[in-house]
């Protein structure tokens, strides 16, 4: 890992979606090491408004829909930020692999479900869940009041992107610059 961390709002943004997240981020850096960051990131998380989460939100598939990278394969090319999301999104909801077709239709009704009572995508972080636990979760969630879900959504993105970070620190350095702003 690098010395210092000097995250960059574009490699942030891979992290966590939310635009104001990203600039409060970086604009503390650099951060002598991934605790400060995380640090860092869960007071900016904490201060976001539901539309900051919102936004967040958006650029998370369903579980069971993968986020495809527009990378050509073979190109060279490196990843962007939405690159960088795709591929972690696709190890993180990597229990979806094995699951059965019914698992999978059975969730991809309960995010219809979900959705139509939350207005946003069901967020839950996937690393290290089965399909099996992941429909139990959101079964249970779907029982939630609006306020309650909230917080458990909350919850759940600060889980996401504390991943997120850890990933973000240990590529290279240089691989970070490609999204300054």
């Amino acid at each position: 890992m690098r010395e210092r961390l000097d995250v960059t709002e574009g490699g942030l943004l891979a992290c966590c979606a939310s635009h104001r997240w990203a600039a409060e981020v970086a604009a503390g850096r650099p951060y002598a090491d991934l605790a400060e960051l995380r640090a860092a990131s869960a007071k900016a998380l904490a201060a976001l408004d539901w539309a900051d989460v919102e936004e967040a939100l958006a650029a998370h598939p369903r579980i069971g829909d993968r986020l495809r990278s527009s990378r050509q394969p073979g190109s060279g090319a490196r990843l962007g930020s939405g690159d960088r999301e795709a591929a972690w999104s696709r190890g993180e909801q990597s229990g979806m692999d094995a699951a059965a077709a019914e698992l999978r239709t059975a969730l991809v009704e309960g995010n219809r479900a979900y959705e139509d009572r939350f207005g946003h995508v069901f967020l839950i972080c996937a690393t290290g869940l089965s399909a099996a636990e992941m429909l139990t979760a959101l079964r249970e969630r779907l029982r939630n009041g609006t306020g309650e879900e909230r917080a458990v959504v909350r919850t759940e993105l600060a889980k996401i992107v504390d991943l997120r970070l850890a990933k973000l620190a240990a590529e290279p350095a240089d691989r970070d610059a490609e999204g300054e702003r």
